[in-house]
């Protein structure tokens, strides 16, 4: 299991030059974990490429659908004080949006002591945190 950020998510979703790759680690290994909020942050990210003319509303069902497969067979890390402890603390060491310490934060929370845990992102600034924090780190 890795655990999948938001813009890696979005990859899944969305063609984009990350697809084939996120294509292929979920293929690799289907079981995703992520941070609670990552629904509603892709949700946005949909509705915002509709808005902007860049998506249908077909396309923008489409992934919509996708979405909620994925939902159905991933691990969601919940909010707790764990989570937003670590989230201040991150925010403290690396230069993050409060949005993305949470990502960390869950991703720190759900690896634990799991020195193999790995974290998926398209974001260089999160994957550099992340490595940072001791995550084994896949860049889409």
């Amino acid at each position: 299991m890795r655990f999948w950020d938001t813009s890696a998510i979005a990859s899944l979703l969305v063609e984009g030059p990350c697809t084939p790759r996120a294509r292929e680690l979920l293929e690799g290994d289907g079981d995703l974990a992520v941070w609670w909020a990552t629904p509603v942050e892709c949700w946005s990210m949909l509705a915002r490429r509709v808005r902007e003319g860049g998506l249908s509303v077909d396309s923008e069902d489409e992934a919509a659908g996708r979405l909620d497969v994925l939902r159905g067979v991933w691990y969601e890390v919940l909010p707790s004080e764990a989570v937003r402890t670590r989230a201040h603390r991150v925010l403290r060491l690396h230069a993050l949006r409060a949005a993305d310490a949470l990502q960390l934060a869950a991703a720190l929370v759900w690896a634990s002591d799991d020195e193999n845990a790995e974290f998926i992102s398209a974001d260089g600034r999160l994957c550099d945190a992340a490595r940072l924090e001791g995550l084994g780190v896949i860049r889409l």
